[in-house]
């Protein structure tokens, strides 16, 4: 009785972690505003679709065991957005690995001339940042339209 009760426990929680989903990363909003706040630049709103691009691409690294802004597909991450019908005219990625916490890797993005670039980009709008198993990380930034 008591096995099959862990059991059950163990299927639940393995259920309800996701474990093969990505997640929204918690106070990712504040710290790129914040850094933005600090360029004189305006403040980017949390985008539902590119919350799915980003755990797309984080789930494909980790279960494929690959790091690249391409994917296991062949896509990058302007067909990445298209496919989940994100229409943009602005598009950039960041991605990262092994970063324990969202502190050290917004640190090490700042830190790298092209990531702080797409971060501070002018022309953005939305973002998303997805976290995924072995701390791989994918920030997605865009503007729908135009």
């Amino acid at each position: 009785m008591m096995i099959r009760f862990l059991v059950s426990l163990l299927i639940t929680a393995t259920l309800a972690t996701g474990a093969a989903r990505a997640e929204p990363v918690a106070r990712a909003a504040q710290a790129l505003n914040d850094f933005r706040a600090s360029e004189g630049l305006p403040a980017l709103t949390q985008s539902d679709t590119l919350q799915q691009v980003a755990e797309r691409h984080a789930v494909d690294m980790a279960e494929n065991g690959f790091f690249s802004h391409t994917g296991s597909d062949g896509s990058d991450v302007g067909q990445r957005a298209m496919e989940t019908g994100y229409a943009y005219c602005t598009i950039a990625e960041n991605i990262a690995k092994g970063q324990p916490s969202l502190d050290e890797v917004m640190a090490g993005w700042i830190g790298s001339p092209s990531h702080r670039r797409n971060m501070f980009l002018d022309r953005v709008t939305e973002f998303a940042l997805a976290r995924q198993t072995g701390n791989i990380w994918v920030m997605v930034l865009g503007r729908p339209g135009c």
